[in-house]
């Protein structure tokens, strides 16, 4: 059987699937959408890389190419545990994105391919430590942090499906000589992505069910989860990429009101105001000349927060060098149906405030 915590995983990489595929990814699912990349294997896609097949739960492609770059591919890997992600758990995306972006060979008669730039990034429910951020930034691996209360709704949908699925458990057939319970990922994947559109219809594989009374139970529970999400899709994560080694991900109780103001000014000012202090700091960001039209919100890794607040009487011009530094400029990519749309947050000077309370 699966373990609570990797369930609440798996949910949580299928949400945010769904959630980002109006950032401009789309969802690969199948060898078939590039036999030269992917391989299916035992009803897994993988990765091909210099030295080794990776799985890959997720995988994302941008719709946007960048000048001068790659098509660029997203692994997207989830943690839903008690602990914060550790450094293991890092190098290893360290490990797996370097070895398929070194996937290349060159020489007499060799055929010319289509060459992708890879990235990783890992959510976390419950944060990351600090060695985990320090080698994050070192080498470019995103880190997102899903612990604040902004995301307390995702968690509470994810916590809820878990905890059903996880009772279900007992309702599995044993298999094999073990007799042991085996608990359908596969088959879980593509009824989620079935149910959230996530994936082309005929691309997705057709894993058999195990049926009976775990088919009634699993299967009501991941309709209502997808049916909740779709509900809720006045909230939507937007991914904001400041020109900073890391990607910010803006969290919104209404984001059709971010897309009427930016229908009109996609590129306008904005300001940030910065509640909260240390790991718990959360910044608010919102145009300058119409401060009540949206407000988006988003944290910092903490490693930064950490040097923000490490002296107080320096915090605040702290602050300020970062948003300077980090913050300037944001840029955020949407699909509007099939066209995409790019916005361009720019910093206004001056517009830094931090709410009453902070410290």
């Amino acid at each position: 059987m699966v373990s609570h915590s990797a369930l609440q995983g798996y949910l949580l990489e299928e949400a945010l699937a769904w959630l980002l595929r109006s950032s401009g990814y789309r969802l690969l699912v199948h060898a078939d959408q590039d036999p030269v990349e992917l391989v299916d294997q035992g009803g897994d896609l993988r990765v091909r890389g210099r030295g080794a097949l990776h799985q890959a739960d997720v995988l994302g492609e941008f719709t946007f190419t960048p000048a001068f770059s790659m098509p660029v591919r997203l692994f997207v890997e989830a943690k839903y545990r008690k602990e914060s992600c550790d450094l293991p758990m890092v190098r290893n995306a360290h490990g797996v994105v370097h070895d398929v972006n070194e996937n290349y060979m060159t020489g007499s008669g060799t055929r010319p391919r289509q060459r992708y730039k890879y990235s990783y990034v890992l959510f976390s429910a419950s944060g990351f430590t600090a060695d985990a951020q320090k080698y994050a930034l070192a080498h470019h691996i995103s880190l997102v942090d899903l612990s604040g209360p902004t995301f307390d709704l995702l968690r509470g949908i994810i916590g809820t499906t878990g905890n059903t699925l996880d009772a279900a458990q007992k309702h599995l057939p044993e298999t094999g000589s073990s007799r042991k319970k085996v608990f359908p990922v596969n088959w879980m994947r593509a009824m989620l992505r079935r149910h959230l559109g996530t994936a082309p219809s005929n691309l997705l594989p057709q894993p058999g069910s195990p049926g009976g009374e775990f088919d009634q139970k699993a299967g009501r529970a991941l309709a209502e989860f997808a049916e909740t999400l779709v509900r809720r899709s006045g909230s939507e994560l937007l991914l904001g990429f400041p020109a900073a080694p890391f990607i910010l991900p803006l969290a919104t109780e209404n984001y059709e009101k971010f897309i009427e103001f930016g229908a009109e000014q996609p590129d306008h000012k904005v300001r940030i105001r910065r509640d909260g202090t240390g790991v718990r700091a959360e910044w608010k960001l919102s145009p300058a000349e119409a401060p009540d039209a949206y407000e988006l919100t988003f944290k910092l890794p903490e490693q930064i927060e950490d040097w923000i607040g490490e002296v107080a009487d320096e915090e605040i011009s702290r602050a300020v060098k970062v948003k300077k530094q980090f913050l300037s400029e944001i840029t955020l990519y949407r699909m509007n149906g099939a066209s995409p749309r790019v916005y361009q947050l720019r910093y206004e000077p001056g517009s830094l405030s931090r709410m009453r309370g902070d410290a």
